[in-house]
């Protein structure tokens, strides 16, 4: 029988949302306050938006609220001042707030910061619904080994991850085939190379059917977050690397597929809205009812799929070798990533740079399959990795 239990009002479940003022954190903030007696809010963590976070933590009753910026610690106890609410900041205060006592834990601070307070909530057997691709990413062998012994479990949030969670039978696993991963394909699915050059940024950020922060936004324009997605799922599933497809499905209906040695094919399916799997990893084991808008299969498209390009959006390509390499590859392309989207939002460098930077980074990697084990190796490799993509950044912003 299984220790974990549904959150009801009898028996709420204490909640802590690392990256609460991101767009994860405020759908899964939209959906506790909707059913307010089956949660209590332990910690509130927001990277510096101080304002949206006291709201936050004041309509959920949080019991703590986290600011990681520490010159916006002032702010942030002004703003609550006249409540009980605890108030604390910068990185260490909010390692100590996923090591508080709540059994469900949202991990969605976007990018490497998030990893080592989710590692902390996982260390101590936390309900981890992770909705942070890099940690995983970056540190897969060590956070899943943390949840192992711990005896927690890792509820995936992605659309994707959390569809195959949804379908994949655990007692079936020798029997699985595949796992097909979804992509819409971003903005620039029919676009050209050349077209693709001179892209803005505020053109990479309008996604066609998701509503996401700007990181990602650009990841999926690039196709990274799919790549990404792809080292995730072969950690999360268990499965071999040449196991995990792409496929484009540019309506976003279906957000992935687990294939059986049978014929079988299971999908899960539903309307482009990130409460969907924030609701099922909310409520599990159990299911809880959602706000989002049901699937009206009188209505809905047709159902395409297509295969993804990787000569256009080289990022699937280079973070299937990350995962073949494995050791610091997938650290390197991760940190490169990161600093070549920042440095194309802030327009240093073009569109199409930014998968380049990540394969100048990682083609100039000495011992890229080098074993990684502890979490300072992972810290240093990103830091050394962001180094030399932000020097790669000032060579392509004097050359273009």
């Amino acid at each position: 029988m299984s220790k974990w239990t549904a959150p009801s009002p009898g028996n709420p479940r204490g909640v802590t949302i690392l990256g609460s003022t991101g767009s994860v954190g405020q759908s899964t903030v939209d959906l506790i306050a909707r059913d307010p007696a089956r949660y209590h809010v332990e910690a509130l963590v927001a990277r510096n938006s101080v304002e949206l976070l006291a709201e936050q933590a004041r309509r959920l009753r949080a019991r703590l609220a986290v600011v990681a910026d520490p010159d916006r610690f002032l702010a942030l106890k002004a703003a609550l001042a006249g409540t009980s609410i605890e108030v604390a900041a910068g990185p260490e205060a909010v390692i100590e707030a996923a090591e508080r006592p709540a059994e469900w834990v949202m991990a969605a601070v976007v990018g490497f910061a998030g990893l080592a307070p989710t590692l902390a909530a996982a260390r101590r057997g936390a309900m981890v619904a992770l909705a942070n691709k890099e940690a995983l990413v970056c540190a897969g062998h060590l956070l899943m080994d943390a949840v192992e012994r711990s005896e927690g479990v890792l509820l995936p949030v992605d659309s994707e991850h959390n569809a195959i969670f949804q379908v994949f039978e655990p007692d079936q696993h020798r029997s699985v085939d595949r796992l097909i991963l979804t992509a819409s394909g971003g903005p620039f699915r029919n676009w050209s190379l050349a077209d693709m050059a001179d892209v803005t940024p505020e053109q990479a950020l309008a996604h066609p059917n998701w509503d996401m922060g700007d990181k990602i936004s650009i990841d999926s324009a690039t196709m990274m977050n799919k790549g990404l997605e792809l080292i995730e799922a072969k950690l999360l599933f268990g499965l071999p690397e040449d196991q995990v497809d792409i496929v484009v499905h540019p309506q976003s209906v279906i957000h992935s597929m687990v294939a059986y040695r049978d014929g079988s094919v299971l999908a899960q399916l539903g309307t482009a809205d990130m409460r969907i799997p924030i609701s099922h990893a909310l409520g599990w084991p159990a299911r809880i009812d959602g706000p989002s808008a049901k699937l009206d299969f009188m209505n809905i498209p047709a159902l395409t799929f297509e295969r993804p390009d990787s000569g256009r959006f080289p990022s699937l390509r280079l973070a299937r070798e990350a995962l073949v390499t494995g050791g610091y590859a997938p650290i390197v392309l991760n940190a490169a990533n990161e600093a070549a989207v920042a440095a194309f939002l802030s327009r240093r460098i073009r569109f199409l740079d930014i998968a380049r930077i990540v394969e100048d980074v990682m083609a100039g990697w000495s011992g890229l399959s080098d074993t990684v084990d502890t979490l300072q190796q992972v810290q240093a490799a990103d830091l050394e990795a962001r180094r030399l993509a932000e020097t790669c950044c000032r060579a392509k912003a004097l050359s273009n």
